[in-house]
């Protein structure tokens, strides 16, 4: 655990010295101050990390020295240390800048829960910002991954903690929640970014033509098979290989890719010859593997192969922090690529889109601004660009869907599986890799709505 850089600010010498002493049991280095000019002198002579601030104190209250503290240096954390019934003054604080509150008398566990928590958020920042300026200097896109939501933040520490490893990594998720983006951060964050990611969708290909695509084939090693083919391994040796929708394998092709990650040998189709590559293993999943094993459709041996690292990717609507940031990029993204002057979103349009669930997750908003930039007749996107004008959204947006939300829903998953088909020529192994979904839920899904090619 970091340790801290505390400045105690209290007036009360025995309740200082007593927040001192714990403090410094604890491993954090702490200064005081009795007032508040002592404290902002040592603001401006030294660096702390946590301020421990006393609301009422003679000369300057607590509330003028949080706001000094934030205008010198906005990245310290301050915590209010407030009479109990006084909470209004620190709902005050918390306005201008205060990071978390506690009461008098103090409680001791809980100030260590509270210094705990910032340390580790705290570092967690540090050790991002230090990724930020290890991709910028590696020319990695990290623009591609938006976020700013504690949660993502911590995936994509743990990207950067992981990606120098070897390990084999099963990254969980929604369909449409940036799966395979985050693999691509990781490839180009480890020291095979100088090499290939060989991108396999797994729920893409027939079964009999899935052994072929991963380990290649000699000629004449089945019907059609006029030449040698080189399998997706050896076009990832050195690199990565990324295999999306894990969880459609056959069991006939995982007792072969168990192999591979078993003894690092595979034969292509049709040769006794053992081959060996030097492949970093990432696969994905929306499925739940868990429960395919209970099945008996996965194996429990691959399972845990593929896990070393296990990664969750959050839905959308879990991460509703990053709503605004993600609708403000890819509306400027989209504008660029159309040549439209759009400037933003009316408020209701804005009201709308961050209190939608989002069940098609960032894939479905990126269908909906695109829409919604190349139908707006003004320079800002209005409700009636949006495809759930007529939408009822609930108060409680963790409750289940209305009728009238589930029923646009629908409409709009119709849509996009219309206009994936369009865009293929009818080509449902294309159309279904667009859609980030299996063929089989693919073809479900245009016999649910009565679609045909």
């Amino acid at each position: 655990m970091q340790k801290l850089s505390i400045l105690v600010v209290e007036d009360g010498q025995s309740q200082r010295q007593m927040l001192r002493d714990f403090l410094r049991s604890e491993g954090h280095t702490v200064t005081e101050a009795e007032n508040g000019e002592k404290a902002i002198k040592a603001v401006l002579n030294g660096h702390f990390d946590l301020i421990l601030l006393d609301y009422k104190m003679p000369g300057m209250d607590g509330l003028e020295v949080l706001k000094e503290v934030k205008r010198i240096n906005p990245e310290i954390d301050v915590v209010i240390i407030t009479a109990y019934g006084t909470i209004e003054t620190a709902v005050e604080a918390l306005k201008a800048g205060a990071i978390d509150y506690i009461t008098k008398p103090v409680d001791l566990d809980e100030l260590i829960i509270l210094a705990n928590r910032i340390a580790e958020r705290r570092q967690l920042i540090q050790e991002n910002r230090l990724l930020k300026e290890d991709m910028s200097k590696r020319g990695v896109t990290a623009d591609k991954i938006i976020y700013k939501s504690p949660l993502m933040a911590e995936l994509i520490n743990l990207a950067g903690r992981v990606a120098a490893s070897k390990a084999s990594i099963l990254i969980q998720g929604e369909s449409g929640t940036g799966k395979e983006l985050l693999a691509r951060l990781i490839h180009h964050l480890s020291p095979r970014a100088h090499k290939s990611i060989v991108v396999v969708n797994c729920g893409a290909l027939h079964e009999n033509l899935m052994e072929s695509e991963l380990f290649g084939h000699e000629k004449g090693s089945f019907t059609g098979a006029a030449s040698r083919r080189i399998g997706r391994f050896e076009e990832a040796d050195g690199g990565t290989l990324f295999l999306d929708e894990i969880g459609e394998l056959s069991l006939s092709t995982q007792v072969k890719l168990l192999r591979f990650l078993q003894e690092r040998e595979f034969q292509r189709l049709g040769s006794n010859v053992n081959l060996q590559v030097d492949v970093r293993i990432i696969s994905a999943t929306n499925r739940d593997l868990e429960q395919q094993v209970k099945e008996g459709s996965f194996r429990e041996d691959l399972f845990y192969r593929l896990k070393v690292v296990t990664m969750s990717l959050p839905p959308l609507r879990e991460r509703k922090e990053d709503l605004s940031i993600l609708i403000n990029h890819f509306i400027d993204k989209f504008a660029t690529e159309n040549g439209k002057n759009i400037q933003g979103l009316t408020s209701e349009a804005r009201d709308m889109l961050l209190k939608y669930d989002y069940p098609g997750n960032v894939r479905e908003l990126v269908n909906i601004i695109e829409r919604a930039v190349v139908i707006a007749r003004d320079q800002y996107i209005t409700t009636d660009d949006l495809p759930f004008k007529s939408v009822s959204f609930p108060e409680d947006s963790g409750k289940k869907y209305s009728g009238a939300l589930r029923e646009s829903v629908d409409e709009l998953e119709k849509k996009l599986i219309i206009e994936s088909m369009e865009k293929t020529q009818d080509n449902q192994t294309k159309a279904a890799e667009i859609l980030g979904i299996s063929e089989r839920m693919l073809r479900y899904k245009l016999k649910k709505y009565g679609l045909k090619s």
